[in-house]
Order: C-alpha cells, then sequence, then structure tokens
C-alpha cells in the first residue's frame, strides 16, 4: 500500500522536519514563552518598584548613618570649643577686677606714687578698700574680700599677698608691684601672707581634683545609662550616690594620703566631691530625660566647656574674662573649686553659697528626672518582654 504523502511531514536536506511557516511558534506547547517586559513587571509585582526619594529617606534617617554624620560634626565642634574655651580662658590672663586692702596711717612718701604707678601698670584694675589698721585689713584677706594688703613700715613699701587666694593673681601683682617700685625707687617688702601648701605650688591640684569629680561625675551616670539601663528611677538615683561617695573618697585618699599633694580636712573635701560628683551625674541624667541620647550635648556645654575654664581654679576670677568670672560661681565646676579651696586654706570662714550652687543643681536635676522619668530610656518599662521577664 502506497503512503499518503500529506500524512507525513517533509523532511529537509538534513532528513530534518521542515517547519511550516504558518505555523505560529507561540502556539507550540513545548516552547517556553520568553521574558518579556510584561512578564518581569508581573514578576515582581509592586514591591518590586524602585523606592521614591521619600521612601529612601525613611529608610535613612533609621539607619545608623544619620546619628553618625551628625556625631562627626557635633565632635569636630566640640573638639575646637573645647580648646578655644580654655585658651580664651587661660592663655593669656588680663586683670579686670583685683580688690586690694590699702592700710591708712603714717605712710611713706612712695605710698602714693606706688599705687598710682600700680594702677597704671595694671590698667586700672585695682579696686581699692581702704582699713584703719592692719588687723581689719588682716580680716578682709582672711574672708577672701581682697586679694592684697598694701601698707607702709617707715619708709618701704608693704605688699602683703595671699597666694593661697588665686596663685596667678599673686604673682602678677609680685612682679607689677617689683617694676613699679624700680621704676620710682621705692624700697618694697613683699610677703607671701598665705601661702600654698607646698605639694601644690602652683595652686591647681584643687582644680585638678574638682575636674575628676566633674568629669567622673557625668561619665559614671553615662555608663550606669549603656550597662545597668534597666534601673528605676529611685535605683538609678541611690547608685549615683552610692558611686559619688566612693569616688569622692578615691579621689581625696589618692591626693592626700596617697601622693602626700595636699593636706585635706580629709571628710569635708571628700564630701565636697562626692557632692560635686552627684551633681555632675544628675545633670547628665536630667538632660538624658530631656532629650535623649544627644544629653553629652548640653552636659559638656555646661560643665566642661563653660563650667572648668570659669570656675576660678586654674586661672584666679579676677583674672577671667568678666562674663566668665561672674558666671563661673554659679555654676557647679566653679562651687565645687570655691568650696574646697575655701575648706582647705580659709577654716575659719565658711560660706555656704557654694554649697547652695551645688545643692540647686542637684535638686533640679533630680526633680526633673523624678517628674519626667517615664521619658528616660532606661527602667524596667522600656525593656524587651522578655529581659524583663528573666530579670
Amino acid at each position: 500500500m502506497t503512503q499518503d504523502p500529506a500524512e507525513e511531514p517533509a523532511e529537509g536536506p538534513t532528513g530534518d522536519p521542515v517547519q511550516d511557516p504558518a505555523q505560529d511558534p507561540a502556539e507550540d506547547p513545548a516552547r517556553e514563552p520568553a521574558d518579556g517586559p510584561a512578564d518581569g513587571q508581573r514578576a515582581h509585582g509592586a514591591h518590586g518598584r524602585p523606592p521614591t526619594r521619600r521612601e529612601k529617606w525613611e529608610t535613612y534617617k533609621k539607619s545608623p548613618y544619620v546619628p553618625a554624620v551628625v556625631l562627626l560634626f557635633i565632635l569636630a565642634a566640640a573638639a575646637g570649643l573645647f580648646a578655644g574655651s580654655y585658651t580664651y580662658a587661660m592663655a593669656n590672663p588680663t586683670p579686670h577686677r583685683i580688690p586690694a586692702a590699702v592700710v591708712e596711717g603714717p605712710r611713706t612718701p612712695y605710698a602714693e606714687p606706688f599705687l598710682a604707678g600700680m594702677e597704671k601698670a595694671l590698667d586700672a584694675s585695682l579696686e581699692l578698700h581702704r582699713y584703719p589698721d592692719r588687723a581689719r585689713a588682716r580680716a578682709a584677706l582672711e574672708e577672701q574680700k581682697v586679694f592684697v594688703i598694701l601698707r607702709s613700715d617707715g619708709d618701704t613699701v608693704v605688699m602683703e599677698l595671699a597666694a593661697a587666694s588665686g596663685a596667678t593673681v599673686a604673682q602678677l601683682l609680685d612682679e607689677t608691684g617689683v617694676k613699679v617700685a624700680h621704676q620710682i625707687g621705692a624700697p618694697l617688702t613683699v610677703t607671701d601672707v598665705k601661702p600654698l601648701q607646698k605639694g601644690d605650688p602652683r595652686g591647681l591640684a584643687l582644680f585638678y581634683i574638682s575636674l575628676a569629680a566633674v568629669i567622673i561625675g557625668f561619665v559614671g551616670a553615662i555608663q550606669l545609662s549603656v550597662h545597668a539601663r534597666a534601673l528605676l528611677p529611685l535605683e538609678r538615683i541611690l547608685f549615683t550616690l552610692a558611686y559619688a561617695l566612693l569616688g569622692g573618697f578615691a579621689i581625696a585618699a589618692v591626693v592626700d594620703w596617697g601622693l602626700g599633694a595636699l593636706h585635706l580636712p580629709f571628710v569635708q573635701s571628700w564630701l565636697i566631691l562626692a557632692f560635686t560628683m552627684f551633681t555632675s551625674g544628675m545633670v547628665f541624667t536630667m538632660f538624658n530625660t530631656l532629650i535623649g541620647r544627644w544629653a553629652m550635648i548640653p552636659t559638656w556645654g555646661v560643665m566642661v566647656l563653660l563650667g572648668n575654664p570659669s570656675s576660678g581654679g586654674a586661672v584666679s576670677w579676677p583674672l577671667l574674662p568678666s562674663l566668665l568670672g561672674h558666671i563661673g560661681r554659679w555654676l557647679p565646676p566653679g562651687a565645687s573649686v570655691n568650696a574646697q579651696h575655701t575648706a582647705v586654706y580659709y577654716q575659719g570662714h565658711q560660706y555656704v553659697f557654694p554649697y547652695l550652687v551645688l545643692g540647686v543643681w542637684s535638686l533640679v536635676s533630680c526633680t526633673v528626672f523624678w517628674v519626667w522619668r517615664h521619658r528616660h530610656p532606661g527602667g524596667r518599662d522600656h525593656m524587651p518582654e522578655h529581659a524583663a521577664t528573666a530579670s
């Protein structure tokens, strides 16, 4: 039997079947369709579309890069401000107002020319207070109302300094007095009636121990917020008080018993340091409650950039720029230096003002923290549920 040619596919020269040109390849179920743009869109769907600029910005804001970039500029600014504040306050001390006691009574002929020469040399910064006798002038010196006593002893001009009131002021008065006396040919006797302790000839040790209390105070609060985040508000305050007492004791013990640089009224100096450290820690805690993770910025500004240069510890307040001289005593670092300075060198003439300053800062900080404690990033309520259960 002869086979119908129509039933057999035509073969090409190689023997393979020849495809009918009229047949659409897309109709061949054996062939896989090629991926086109429409198929690609169906594959990715709505979630595969390119993100908008707004979505990119929202994603970026939630990334760690935003705080990192902000910190780049904050740290750079803090470095410049730190160097600038200390240089501005301490690099070139200039007298602005130096209270001086002048003893009335019989005077050497050189007394008035010497006073005039001192005022001219110091650019009229001497603020003269006249006393009828040396005893009252000395009492004013002990009460830190004046920095120097000027009096006559025969034909000699006598200048009694108090380095304990401010080493930089005493040095300035000493150098200026010698020059003026040489210019007018007056005999001059300079005496330090309130010297610094031998272990602290520059008068900087009290500044350093106060600085240590301030820095460790807020660094300790930072560490509590990082490593003891789950502390309740009252627990946080009590632990701040605990490390302040222990840290203040350590500072006083090292400087006095260990190094012998200062002979401190130990208990009083210890408690002043602890008070300073507690105040500094609570100031950071207050700012952490109010503005969260950026609390270091105002803390650093108040305590370090502004507070320490204006404290009068490294440069006495009469030589500071006028504004800093007035502000410093109202800030915790300045109050700490003043309280410590009076405790060490002027035991019989204590003032309550520096303790009030520390007390007000502590009270305000604790009150703000307690009232808005729900805003603080720590505490049990802010812990993950599984962590709270485990604790």
